[in-house]
């Protein structure tokens, strides 16, 4: 028999006898799992020769003789064939059912096609529907490049065929945009409309020296025109909710931190309800930075209480954005030092002594923190609120968090793990590509621009380092921000600051116990260890010693979660 075929058949065997556990199956039925390398994500037994687990609970770990002595005969032993065992990854800020909603809307998907072949993309996506939100055409995911010539997009949006049609193009962040003329128009934007904004406002549009709009929009200028945008039906959030899960499991991720809006909460309970939420996901509300304690406690309790019950949803905290993204043109991001073009030191979205008080009452009603925060002027004023928190209320146990983290002062990064704040990385993002030298490199103070990403730095200054994706912006792929996080190579070879490249096996704790901590789980998840449940991903190569290249092709072959099976690369899933 041909290799290829005996390894094809090994696999299929493997996932049949996971297939016959289905939740039919007696709830306490022993299966071990050996013969793989297994990692526990345990830092004091790293790797073990086997696992136990009876229903959804790891019972043992060991080797396979001892497991068999102790515990008799299981209802199955699974071979592994030499693969590798994983504990369910855990995405520390994901955005899923938005990330969902791409997989079934017009998402580019941060790809740089030439101008022509944008404007055939979204022909074709309104002519398959999926750009039409009532008369109005939107495609997100754009790649930032396309800002830096506005005139470039109204040649291509303001005539012929888009004559007339609404359309909204939406960055990758999720933070800047741009209207066509007729969209510019539907939403009342003209000259005479940015010409009558106080001062601090007229930064959101685009304009020329006499206020004509050039359709750029960022921040506070998408409250204007989203509610132009009709919403998606309750029938086609729950389906992304559903493509968003089962892309996810694919990916082996079992667990995650949402900072979701309260229009996705009802998709979770849905999927709850139907036994379809194969993850566990503690949710985290969007509060406004300006915000009173006392609202945005009453807002959270509420929701605790509506949505109080389901199995694997927590309401666990709020999600404050500290400040905006650092790419031109949107500058938002809150720096130390001055943009080089404009002056200007970007936009600290709260006042420091407001968020230290909102933080205060959250930690003292036992809500965790999470902070969206990229420059560096808006991590030191989060680590100043969450010292506060320390010094107001003690320790209360409770793994706040700051995510992002693109610039971080050297002198807080100590500060971390003396506050016991989580630093949530994206480091799929640390790479010199053409957004960067193109969009930030040119704009920033040069020290500042060294300071990038500096997670090993952190790491050794004593900082928890979580994974995370920020998906629908960037792949939800686990291996390939390892890969970035181990290189931090990018376009042409050039690397980014290659002393704060992670080993290995940091970046698989950071995908798995420290943002199990990240989410205030890791009592129940995040690594294999007796008690825990039975949360498990097997891939189809040795992670912690392939090289890096190989590490990016790594695929999942199964999913598990509580002893159940939820994704098989062969195929169906019992439910």
């Amino acid at each position: 028999m041909p290799m290829r075929c005996f390894f094809v058949l090994l696999l299929f065997c493997v996932g049949q006898k996971i297939l016959a556990q289905s939740p039919a199956d007696p709830a306490r039925a022993l299966r071990i799992f050996y013969n793989g390398k297994i990692f526990t994500a345990e830092r004091k037994r790293p790797l073990v020769q086997a696992i136990a687990i009876r229903g959804d609970t790891i019972v043992a770990l060991g080797r396979k003789r001892r497991l068999l002595r102790r515990l008799g005969k299981p209802a199955e032993l699974v071979d592994l064939h030499g693969k590798c065992l994983l504990p369910g990854l855990i995405d520390s800020h994901i955005h899923a059912v938005d990330g969902g909603q791409t997989l079934l809307t017009a998402d580019l998907a941060d790809r740089l096609l030439s101008l022509p072949e944008l404007a055939a993309f979204v022909a074709e996506s309104r002519a398959n529907g999926k750009a039409c939100y009532g008369d109005v055409l939107m495609v997100t995911g754009l790649n930032l490049a396309y800002w830096t010539d506005p005139g470039a997009l109204a040649q291509q949006f303001d005539t012929g065929a888009f004559a007339g049609l609404p359309l909204l193009l939406v960055g990758m962040d999720y933070h800047t945009g741009w209207l066509n003329q007729a969209m510019l128009g539907k939403a009342g934007i003209d000259a005479g409309f940015i010409r009558g904004l106080p001062a601090g406002e007229q930064q959101w549009y685009g304009h020329a020296a006499d206020f004509e709009p050039n359709g750029l929009i960022r921040e506070a200028a998408f409250a204007r025109v989203s509610p132009l945008v009709p919403p998606m039906s309750d029938e086609k959030k729950l389906e992304a909710g559903r493509a968003a899960i089962r892309y996810c499991n694919g990916f082996g991720l079992t667990a995650w931190l949402d900072p979701v809006t309260n229009d996705f909460l009802p998709v979770y309970h849905q999927l709850a309800g139907a036994g379809e939420l194969t993850a566990h996901v503690a949710a985290f509300l969007a509060v406004k930075a300006d915000s009173t304690p006392v609202a945005a406690l009453e807002y959270v309790r509420s929701m605790q209480q509506q949505f109080a019950g389901i199995p694997d949803l927590t309401i666990s905290g709020i999600k404050i954005f500290a400040d905006g993204v650092v790419e031109y043109p949107g500058q938002t991001a809150a720096l130390s030092r001055p943009y080089r073009n404009s002056g200007q030191l970007g936009d600290l979205l709260f006042a420091p002594e407001h968020f230290a008080a909102l933080a205060v009452a959250a930690d003292r009603a036992g809500l965790m923190v999470h902070v969206h925060a990229i420059g560096d002027r808006a991590v030191t004023e989060t680590l100043n609120g969450f010292e506060q928190v320390r010094s107001t209320n003690g320790n209360s146990g409770l793994p706040h968090s700051i995510t992002h983290l693109q610039f971080v002062q050297p002198a807080d990064f100590p500060r971390f793990r003396q506050l016991g704040v989580i630093a949530s990385f994206q480091l799929l993002w640390a790479v010199a590509d053409t957004g960067y030298t193109k969009l930030v490199e040119p704009y920033l103070d040069p020290e500042l621009y060294g300071y990038q990403y500096p997670a090993n730095s952190m790491r050794r200054a004593g900082a928890v380092i979580a994974g995370a994706s920020d998906w629908s912006v960037s792949s939800p792929n686990p291996f390939e921000a390892m890969v970035v996080a181990e290189t931090r190579r990018g376009e042409n070879d050039i690397v980014l600051n290659k002393k704060e490249r992670l080993p290995r096996k940091a970046m698989l704790y950071a995908y798995t116990i420290e943002a199990a901590r990240a989410m205030h789980q890791d009592d129940r998840i995040g690594s294999l260890a007796v008690g825990k449940q039975a949360d498990l991903v097997l891939v189809d190569r040795d992670v912690l010693r392939v090289s890096a290249a190989e590490l990016r092709q790594t695929q999942v072959l199964w999913t598990m979660l509580g002893g159940r099976l939820v994704y098989s690369a062969q195929g169906k899933v019992p439910r």
